[in-house]
C-alpha cells in the first residue's frame, strides 16, 4: 500500500496540517507525519527528501509558513510528487509570502500548490494521485466526490 508523507516546518503548523491527517484517515491511506524545517533542520530535510521514496512514501505533502522553503527544497531533492500547503503563520505577510514562495518554483522543480491553509485539498490531491494507479483508492475518490455532489443537491435555502 502506498504511504503519504506529511511534513511541516514547525509544530505551530499542525493545526492546519491536521486536516490532511483527517482526510488520509478517512480514505484509509497510510501516512507518516513529522516536523522537518528547511531552515532549522536542513540536514534532516535533505535526508527526508532524498530517501522518502526508499521508505515507502509515494507522495509528500509539505506545509510551511513565512518564507516557506520546505516544499521547494524537498521537491528539489526528491523524485516524488510534492504538494505544498502555504500556511499563514504568525509572522506571515497575510500568507502571500508563503503562497508565492511555494508557487513560484523554477522550471524543473515543480510543486503542486493548494490554497492558503489548504491541507485538506492537499490530502485530497495526494489521494487522487495514488488513485491514478490504484482502482480501490480511485473508487473511494469517486464515491467521495459523489457524496459532495449529493450534499449540495440535498441542501436547501428554505430551512
Amino acid at each position: 500500500m502506498s504511504k503519504v508523507g506529511i511534513i511541516m516546518g514547525s509544530k505551530s503548523d499542525y493545526p492546519v496540517m491536521k486536516d490532511a491527517v483527517e482526510i488520509l484517515e478517512f480514505f484509509e491511506i497510510d501516512y507518516e507525519i513529522d516536523i522537518v524545517s528547511a531552515h532549522r533542520t536542513p540536514e534532516k530535510m535533505m535526508d527526508y527528501s532524498k530517501n522518502a521514496h526508499k521508505n515507502g512514501i509515494s507522495v509528500i505533502i509539505a506545509g510551511a509558513g513565512g518564507a516557506a522553503h520546505l516544499p521547494g527544497m524537498v521537491a528539489s531533492n526528491s523524485p516524488l510528487p510534492v504538494i505544498g500547503v502555504p500556511i499563514k503563520s504568525r509572522n506571515s505577510i497575510d500568507g502571500w509570502d508563503s503562497i508565492l514562495s511555494i508557487l513560484q518554483m523554477p522550471g524543473g522543480v515543480p510543486v503542486a500548490t493548494v490554497a492558503l491553509d489548504g491541507a485538506k485539498n492537499g490530502a485530497i490531491l495526494a489521494v487522487e494521485i495514488l488513485g491514478s494507479s490504484n482502482s480501490k483508492i480511485q473508487e473511494k475518490v469517486i464515491a467521495y466526490k459523489k457524496d459532495l455532489e449529493n450534499k449540495i443537491k440535498s441542501s436547501s435555502l428554505d430551512n
